[in-house]
């Protein structure tokens, strides 16, 4: 039986240490560098793909959002149309007096009952009357249409509406027009 060469070298004191290494040993250094290589990408790959679900989450609230928005204020154009039926008939309503008498009454009440109803059914879809008579002006829901003296009211408040504003959801449909007092 022939004897094979021992790859491993026998131990001498005069010998560098390096030439005493065994072959597994530098395997599983290597392997401990390919080891640490792939936790360093994974840790990457992982916080990329954390970084993707955020975001990916974040465009579905906001899409949630923008749906619900919208759905909330679809209607506003339709609404708006709406506002011109509601002066038509207050105006209307004044335009026929305090006490009107006979075939007017009846159509004065059928009017009041018909406005009414258009305020409730506005109302039912956030729309919200603005009749600011008294009230501060203010700026983001009025409109100042001129000013006049007032005994009455402090400077800058409203001494009359000439048309009614309105808001939808809290949002402005239409502002209020209005006449402000000045002091006088």
């Amino acid at each position: 039986m022939t004897d094979a060469p021992n790859p491993t070298p026998e131990f001498t004191p005069d010998a560098p240490e390096a030439a005493f290494q065994h072959p597994l040993e530098a395997e599983l250094a290597a392997l401990k560098t390919q080891l640490a290589d792939a936790l360093t990408a994974l840790a990457t790959a992982k916080d990329a793909q954390l970084r993707a679900q955020a975001e990916a989450e974040n465009r579905i609230r906001r899409a949630d959002n923008e749906a619900a928005k919208a759905k909330k204020f679809a209607a506003e154009d339709v609404l708006r149309e709406f506002l011109g039926i509601t002066d038509s008939l207050e105006l209307g309503m004044k335009a026929a007096g305090p006490a009107p008498e006979g075939v007017v009454k009846a159509l004065v009440d059928g009017m009041q009952m018909t406005l009414k109803q258009l305020l409730s059914a506005l109302e039912r879809n956030g729309v919200k009357q603005i009749d600011p008579v008294g009230q501060p002006f203010n700026a983001e829901h009025h409109q100042a249409m001129s000013m006049a003296p007032s005994t009455e009211l402090p400077a800058n408040h409203v001494l009359s509406v000439m048309q009614k504003g309105y808001t939808l959801h809290e949002r402005l449909l239409r502002p209020a027009l209005v006449v402000v007092a000045t002091s006088g």
